[in-house]
């Protein structure tokens, strides 16, 4: 199976083990997507993940995390940027997600960084995802 579009895979991936309520989730491994695991780990949409071998294969084991009744902080995750329409955004211009509430991911010339941080840098780049 050819995959054209990893990054929104492993979006997917993810929003449907926290819609199943699943404890964690196995997602193939690249360096975009370690740095956006990192980004969703600081900003406190999940507990924590681990880079694994398994069956001749690196994995991130994503440990997704929920609140006190069960229900998950991630609330959707969309992607932005796709293979065939690239969402490119200066600083100035950088959206806010449900009014400052959510994250915005963005692949600027520094590296993978949120949108807050990326406007304090005053560096723009291309909208990964959003999450919320």
């Amino acid at each position: 199976m050819s995959v054209s579009d990893p990054i929104a895979d492993m979006l997917t991936k993810v929003r449907n083990a926290v819609r199943a309520r699943h404890e964690k989730v196995d997602v193939p491994t690249s360096k975009l997507k370690l740095e956006i695991v990192k980004i969703l780990k600081t900003e406190g949409y999940i507990k924590n993940f681990k880079k694994i071998a398994q069956d001749n294969m690196n994995v991130i084991r994503i440990f997704l995390k929920y609140d006190d009744e069960n229900m998950p902080v991630i609330h959707d995750l969309q992607k932005v940027s796709t293979p065939g329409r690239r969402v490119y955004s200066g600083y100035k211009d950088l959206p806010r997600v449900y009014n400052g509430y959510g994250t915005v991911i963005v692949s600027t010339s520094a590296g993978v960084t949120t949108g807050k941080k990326a406007a304090e840098k005053m560096i723009g780049g291309e909208l990964i995802c959003t999450v919320w």
